[in-house]
């Protein structure tokens, strides 16, 4: 009998024995992301509805964190990218049937609306900058002056920048509108970016964009609530947040299932989650802290019962942002290669 010695010349780090080159900073990114299209989709829909002095923490005041989650968010894309310089070969064409290519599109939109919705506030939330800091002070020498006698007592500094301020607040509802769709778009392709990956299974449903847009519209909520000093407020945005509740845990029963009804590969995948190594983070931090204990809690304090709406909201921001680390770590596992 002849024996033959086989050795394999394959050691590619982060592929064998399974892909690992997305780490943390793309679940950082698509967390804000769908934190950010909630937040603006929640503020174009009370401009559109005619509700913003009523409800002026969702319209003025958490759209100040939607540019910030942005950049942070666009920052961590940046760090993961192998590249990094040519980061700008992205706008120089536009690939329809590329998901990256909308992402990039997308939020060339979406950033820009998301500082100009702020700014359109500004007075009205910060009406008394003029202050003695030395740091106000060196931005109001750059960017606003002072006006005496004035309930609100500054202004741009530049006309052309007071001119575009009126045009803005002339057409809140056009930029509305556009801030709605486009937000929305952005909620989904947060999910989509993964779901386009066919070769990893769990990734490959169709359900994916629409549960990370629930998930960032859920996010959203919370901070809205967390925020609101007005309690009525509270109580609309922890309506909305126990319906988007619902809905996600159905489509995460609903992927899930089919998952289990599909092919060896996928069913390979619902197993990492159903006794596999994400068992414990996905259904306890997830589904049981990140959704069923806030439910839970939202549905008593409608009930009468007093708890301090920062618990399930900060349990909501939390399992977001698990449940993104979760799905981007465990579909890098799957795969179709046996």
């Amino acid at each position: 009998m002849k024996e033959e010695l086989i050795i394999s010349g394959r050691n590619i780090p982060n592929i064998d024995p399974y892909l690992h080159i997305w780490h943390w900073q793309i679940p950082i990114y698509l967390f804000l992301g769908g934190l950010a299209a909630g937040i603006l989709f929640f503020a174009a829909l009370f401009t559109i509805r005619g509700k913003s002095e009523q409800w002026n923490t969702a319209v003025k005041i958490t759209p100040i964190f939607a540019p910030l989650a942005l950049v942070l968010g666009l920052f961590a894309l940046f760090l993961d990218l192998k590249h990094k310089l040519y980061f700008w070969q992205l706008y120089t064409t536009i690939r329809l049937e590329s998901p990256m290519s909308w992402g990039a599109w997308v939020l060339m939109l979406v950033s820009p609306i998301s500082f100009v919705w702020v700014a359109s506030y500004l007075k009205e939330i910060t009406p008394k900058i003029w202050t003695n800091s030395k740091i106000v002070n060196l931005l109001i020498k750059i960017l606003i002056k002072p006006v005496e006698n004035s309930e609100i007592n500054w202004e741009w500094k530049w006309k052309f920048v007071r001119n575009f301020e009126k045009f803005i607040q002339n057409n809140r509802v056009g930029l509305a509108w556009i801030t709605i769709v486009a937000s929305v778009i952005l909620g989904v392709y947060t999910g989509i970016l993964l779901s386009a990956f066919n070769a990893r299974p769990l990734w490959n449903t169709s359900l994916l964009g629409i549960l990370f847009l629930t998930s960032g519209f859920s996010t959203a909520a919370a901070l809205n609530m967390w925020l609101s000093k007005n309690p009525e407020e509270r109580k609309l945005f922890s309506r909305f947040d126990i319906v988007l509740i619902i809905i996600e845990l159905f489509l995460i029963v609903h992927m899930f299932m089919g998952f289990l009804a599909s092919t060896e590969v996928q069913i390979e995948a619902a197993n990492l989650f159903l006794g596999g190594e994400f068992t414990i983070s996905f259904w306890v931090f997830v589904v049981g802290i990140g959704l069923v204990i806030p439910l839970i809690i939202e549905i008593l304090e409608l009930k009468g019962f007093h708890v301090p709406v920062a618990i399930p909201a900060i349990m909501i921001l939390i399992g977001g942002l698990i449940f993104r680390f979760v799905m981007v770590d465990a579909g890098q596992i799957t795969r179709y290669l046996y």
